[in-house]
């Protein structure tokens, strides 16, 4: 608790939705960034579960900018309110809105994030925001949210599929590379068996993409499925097909960690066509051979040869 604000014990007792406000643009026009980190503490706090306390700080923040409106939404983002309906859907019209500042709906979106799950229609609404190529870095913040509150309700319930579905087509028809990616990785944080019926999408992305960290992604994903035999056959012919060092390298590796020990076969291939990897064929043949067979340790295992950048989230 900063010490040098003389009136900081007093204000505390008698604190109220009223007070606070004018507290914390002193608090940011004195320049005061540890007293307005302890402002937003104590402003999750007083919302609380209240939601009509929370829809005040959501009306606040529309007219705000720059350090005011981050803490308002940081601290709304905290607050048990944020579950309440009426505060998500707040936070989502106020992402929408096409009068309000891009960066305003941003951290509406971004405050969204927290959210246990989505109904069918709001899933839509994010994608709909996530394709929008207008929206510059705000649509990769949809494209987050989307991806986060499918990893919460995944690690809850199990519930991924709605989601996953949305965030593979934005995968694929995106304009923009970055959001793209993002909506590739999202799965990584939560890890479900990406099943047969996301694979079309997933040889089209790998096939057609025209940036490399896109198709190395694609990748990435294919190599932990529920079916691992269909996934080493798309890998086969992608790895024909691709000229990009660094992607090919990506489906062998991903190839090693979809079938584990049954990849040797294709591997060997892979060094056949493409002598780059015939040290690396070798030493997942050397690994397996020793008795492991978990992935994480067969990857601790093995040495790198190759000047590639490794995907975010990605095991290195």
């Amino acid at each position: 608790m900063p010490g040098c604000w003389d009136g900081l014990h007093a204000f505390d007792a008698s604190v109220s939705m009223d007070t606070f406000r004018q507290a914390l643009v002193m608090a940011i026009g004195n320049g005061d960034r540890y007293l307005a980190a302890y402002l937003q503490e104590r402003l999750t706090e007083l919302v609380g579960e209240d939601a009509s306390r929370a829809l005040q700080v959501l009306e606040w923040a529309r007219s705000a900018s720059g350090p005011e409106l981050g803490i308002y939404m940081e601290a709304l983002k905290a607050a048990p309110a944020v579950h309440a309906p009426q505060v998500a859907q707040g936070l989502l019209k106020m992402g929408e809105d096409p009068g309000a500042p891009l960066q305003t709906r941003g951290a509406a979106l971004d405050a969204l994030e927290t959210q246990r799950k989505l109904a069918s229609g709001d899933i839509q609404r994010l994608k709909k925001l996530a394709l929008d190529e207008t929206l510059d870095s705000t649509a990769w913040v949809a494209t987050r949210t989307l991806g986060r509150v499918m990893n919460e309700d995944f690690d809850r319930t199990g519930n991924y599929a709605p989601y996953w579905k949305e965030l593979l087509d934005i995968g694929g028809t995106s304009d923009d590379m970055a959001v793209r990616l993002l909506a590739l990785e999202m799965p990584s944080y939560s890890n479900p068996l990406i099943g047969g019926e996301s694979f079309d999408s997933l040889k089209r992305i790998l096939a057609n993409d025209r940036e490399r960290d896109v198709r190395e992604m694609a990748a990435f994903r294919l190599g932990l499925t529920s079916e691992p035999d269909q996934a080493l056959e798309i890998f086969r012919a992608a790895f024909q097909a691709e000229h990009d060092l660094c992607v090919r390298w990506a489906i062998f590796r991903f190839a090693v960690r979809a079938g584990g020990e049954k990849a040797l076969p294709l591997l060997e291939q892979f060094a056949t066509q493409d002598p780059r990897f015939t040290q690396d064929y070798l030493d997942f043949k050397a690994l397996y051979a020793s008795g492991t067979v978990d992935f994480a340790r067969i990857w601790l295992g093995k040495r790198e040869y190759h000047d590639c950048l490794v995907e975010e989230g990605a095991p290195h």
